[in-house]
């Protein structure tokens, strides 16, 4: 076996790692500590649905629009939050934390982002309120301040994940042009022969 191919075997074994680690990663993401704060993060949500978020309306009737939702005149805004933030923002953040999938952890960064953005409305729109109706809540405002947080740990969980995607590319890019060097290197003959004697011969006197 020559150098080259020898050389070749070495950068195919180290290619198929490279490569095997670069489809984990691009299927996986490894929040690490963020972890803990998204799970936290997921729990108080999920109590904030039964706290008032206007008057006497609690999250869970806000979210089904019964009576007591309408008697306190809660607005569009409120209901499609409270929606975002139970599908994405819980939903979505759950799965993507037990699969580890980064393509879920995408989705609970989008609908985290337009749910804060949805809160925002759903607060402002109580406080504009007509007089006979109450403002908003403290189960509203904790839900909007967790959903920030949960569209912000998600953003920097997979900014992680892709800043470790581009690492791996640039190291499978050098080792690539690596490859290419010595390819180019083991192009070159040999001038000696195999007894090491020039094939030239002797120089004559």
């Amino acid at each position: 076996m020559t150098a080259g191919d020898q050389n070749n075997g070495d950068f195919e074994e180290f290619k198929g790692d490279i490569e095997a680690a670069e489809r984990r990663v691009a299927r996986e993401i490894d929040p690490g500590a963020r972890a803990l704060v998204i799970a936290i993060a997921v729990f108080v949500l999920l109590v904030t649905f039964v706290l008032p978020h206007t008057g006497d309306a609690k999250g869970w009737d806000v979210l089904v629009g019964d009576k007591t939702a309408i008697r306190n005149g809660v607005a569009l805004p409120s209901r499609v939050f409270s929606w975002l933030a139970l599908v994405f923002s819980v939903g979505f953040s759950m799965l993507a934390l037990l699969t580890r999938r980064w393509a879920l952890a995408w989705i609970a960064l989008a609908g985290s982002t337009v749910a804060s953005f949805t809160g925002m409305l759903a607060v402002w729109s109580r406080q504009t309120a007509p007089a006979h109706h109450p403002g908003p809540g403290i189960g509203l405002i904790i839900a909007w301040i967790a959903v920030i947080v949960l569209a912000f740990n998600w953003a920097r969980a997979v900014w992680a994940r892709t800043a470790l995607q581009l690492a791996v590319e640039e190291q499978r890019r050098r080792l690539t042009a690596e490859r290419q060097n010595k390819g180019v290197l083991d192009s070159f003959p040999d001038k000696t022969d195999d007894t090491g004697d020039d094939p030239k011969g002797p120089e004559r006197p």
